[in-house]
């Protein structure tokens, strides 16, 4: 094995890059800001990022995947070369062999878009991969055993729910509805409870500092600024974290309810499985306070988030590289 093996985890909100043997070497947000004038690219990641809501006319902070998806192919493409880049350094002339992840609910259409930007971007041998595998073996589970396991990685953008058993998914789901929807979420409850506008940053903060979907044992409060949509000035006010779990009932539940259908569809041997050994939570939006709550209180399932939720998928990217050369082949 060389070890020019790279895993790239193709978030919606977040690209990761795990290296061989050096495990993450990069978590940078998946933004591009280019400048329309030119058609040049001015930054990408954290630089986008900053940028976002904040640019004037000409220069535009876009993010090129949504839902997980590619929905701008060449600056993508762009970004994929740029991160892989980042993460090799210039040094290396051998073309990597690299590893994506994607969501469980991927056309084929969709798969050969993520395959082509990334032979684009320099790699040597493309292995495409789905996210619940990729999220099971960066949990620690070992995938290639007889038994079923439950994963739900909820990203930036989809959730994924899966069984898997025997280093594949038996059932499985992808829904359109994660972190971002839970941002959205909440800047609808902003304006519609308190009349004020916030950004997607702003409503991010809240999710991070304040937001919960099951009631804590005592309620926090944040101070939040943003513009009346009354008077057009800027106003502050206060926040609690029972609000956030109003604003944020209807995508949460929507999560609950597509685990329910999944293991409403798993063979009875492996929903014994996944009863006896609970439901893993990996991904980004997994750190959602309350959600294990939720979901343990709707299902009766113990449920539990891996240790590094938001890097299991990259990890389990970089790794199948070599679960691929051992002992299974597919890809």
């Amino acid at each position: 094995m060389v070890a020019s093996d790279i895993g790239i985890d193709l978030g919606t909100a977040s690209i990761l890059v795990y290296v061989k043997g050096k495990g993450v070497v990069l978590k940078e947000p998946s933004v591009v800001a280019f400048d329309r004038d030119t058609n040049r690219i001015k930054a990408i990641g954290e630089e986008a990022r900053l940028m976002l809501g904040r640019t004037p006319g000409n220069i535009v902070a876009v993010r090129p995947l949504r839902q997980g998806v590619i929905s701008d192919y060449t600056v993508t493409e762009k970004m994929i070369k740029y991160f892989i880049q980042k993460a090799m350094g210039k040094k290396n002339f051998r073309k990597p062999r690299i590893s994506v992840c994607i969501p469980s609910g991927a056309t084929e259409v969709e798969k050969r878009a993520v395959e082509d930007a990334t032979y684009a971007a320099g790699a040597r041998d493309v292995f495409i991969i789905e996210e619940p595998i990729a999220a099971a073996i960066g949990a620690g589970i070992d995938i290639s055993r007889p038994c079923g396991n439950m994963i739900v990685d909820i990203g930036g953008g989809t959730a994924d729910i899966a069984v898997i058993s025997l280093g594949g998914s038996v059932v499985s789901t992808s829904i359109k509805v994660a972190g971002d929807n839970f941002d959205d979420a909440i800047v609808r409850y902003m304006r519609k409870k308190h009349n004020l506008l916030i950004g997607e940053r702003t409503a991010e903060d809240i999710k991070i500092k304040i937001g919960t979907c099951f009631p804590l044992p005592t309620p926090e409060t944040m101070d939040v600024r943003g513009r009346n949509l009354v008077t057009g000035l800027p106003k502050t006010i206060e926040v609690s974290s029972e609000e956030t779990e109003e604003a944020l009932r209807e995508p949460t539940l929507q999560i609950v309810e597509a685990i329910h259908s999944v293991l409403e569809k798993t063979p009875p041997e492996l929903a014994a499985d996944v009863a006896d050994r609970g439901i893993v939570l990996t991904g980004g939006g997994a750190l959602l306070r309350g959600l294990e709550e939720l979901i343990e209180d709707r299902t009766g399932i113990n449920t539990m988030t891996a240790d590094d939720a938001t890097t299991c998928v990259a990890i389990g990217t970089g790794k199948f590289v070599e679960f691929q050369s051992g002992d299974i082949s597919e890809g």
